[in-house]
Order: C-alpha cells, then structure tokens, then sequence
C-alpha cells in the first residue's frame, strides 16, 4: 500500500482555515487547535461559522465540487479551545470513533476556589436534561438513567481564589468536566450553565477550559500519536500570585 503521509501536500496558505491553527495533516487525518467561541459543527442557529465547515473549505480549497471531504469524529463545545481532530474519510472515522474510548484525552482548567483534594477521581452519574445541559443523580432512581462519569485531575497550580487543574476524562459524556467540577464547588471560570451566571466574575474573557492533549492511534499506519495545543496564557494570569 503506498504510504499516505509521503504523498500528502497541504494545500495554499491562502486556505487556511479561520479560527484554526493545524496541528497535524496527512492524507488521512487532521488536527487542529480550534480557538474558544467557534463551534465544531453546525446547529439550528448557526451552519456556516464551524469548525467543520471552515475545514472543507480548506481541502477542498473552495471548490464544491472536490471530492474532498472532512468527516466529523468528536466535539469540543463551543466555548472550550483545544484539539479537535477530523477523519478524512468514512474509513478513518469509523476507526477512530471506534477505538476513541481507549484514547487518552487531558484537559487543563482554571476554577473558583480550592479542590477538597489535590489529586483524585470524581464520579457520578450523569443525567441529560433536555438537549442542553447534564445534571448528576442524586437518587437510586435517577441513576438508572444516568451513565457513569470518572474524570482523574490534578492541581497544577493555585492562588487564593482559583485553581488550575490538569484533567484526564475516563469516559466521554456530554459536559462531564464542567458538571463534575461544579458538583465540587468549583465550577470553571466563566462557566455560565454550570457555575455562577457569570455573577462576580468581573473580567473573565471566557470559559477556562481546555482539550490539551489527545494520544491516538493513526487510523492508517496504526502507530501512536500524540496531538497537543499549548494551554493559554490567560490561564495562567488567573492564577497567578
């Protein structure tokens, strides 16, 4: 089979797509840095401005009529930045999504407060509640409904008011780290649906969360790869001394 990586060439600076820096490209995936404020894919409200959309402009550098093709393989919400990898064919999709539970995922986030530990797992069961938004079971009833949730973290850092926590999510459900964090009493920064409405938080530019790391196996050469985005600097002005 000949290999993918060698015959690959990205296309013209001048595709680039917006409010994306590339991390990695080859034939048959590719990886990007996908900045806060943009969402993966389109909604009732918004198809145009995506991640998604953004990126088959670019291999298919504004031809329509390419064969081109970018295919969605997970989601990032709207305000969290980070990596956020697409298939670029069925193929490749239907192998990551496959194997995604067995891939490591690390986030890093700032919070209000202090942890009651430095390290530890939270786990609950999470409830979805209408489209939008999750909450954890409280009751044995409840939890029938739910679906387990452990997420690993790690206090990296911290000043008097807020903490920066490295994040390992050991299973994947919808706002898990941002419920899971609130449940604790320390929502994220900026975290409007899980944490204070935004009340108090004179300043904030957005919501504290970010997908830094993601170890995968390539879906072609099935050799392992490691995609990281550097955390941003704001994140460390919020804990600084």
């Amino acid at each position: 089979m000949p290999d993918n990586h060698k015959q690959f060439k990205r296309p013209p600076k001048k595709y680039e797509p917006r409010g994306l820096s590339i991390l990695f490209e080859d034939r048959d995936i590719i990886a990007v840095d996908k900045a806060d404020g943009l969402l993966t894919m389109g909604n009732e409200r918004e198809s145009i401005r995506t991640a998604h959309n953004n990126l088959m402009e670019y291999v298919t550098k504004g031809n329509h009529k390419s064969p081109h093709r970018v295919f969605i393989v997970h989601r990032l919400d709207r305000e969290t930045s980070g990596v956020l990898v697409f298939a670029k064919s069925s193929e490749a999709k239907t192998f990551l999504q496959g194997n995604w539970s067995d891939f490591n995922k690390t986030y890093y986030a700032v919070v209000h407060g202090h942890l009651p530990d430095e390290e530890g797992i939270i786990s609950s069961y999470l409830v979805e509640q209408g489209v939008h938004k999750m909450y954890t079971a409280t009751n044995p009833e409840q939890k029938k409904q739910g679906k387990l949730s452990k997420t690993l973290y790690k206090v990296l850092q911290k000043n008097d008011t807020h903490s920066l926590v490295e994040l390992n999510i050991l299973t994947g459900r919808k706002h898990q780290i941002r419920v899971h964090l609130a449940d604790k009493g320390c929502p994220v920064v900026g975290d409007k649906k899980y944490g204070n409405d935004g009340k108090g938080e004179k300043g904030v530019k957005r919501l504290a969360l970010h997908a830094a790391k993601l170890a995968i196996k390539h879906p072609y050469s099935k050799k392992d790869i490691v995609l990281e985005a550097r955390m941003p600097k704001y994140f460390k002005t919020l804990v600084s001394e």
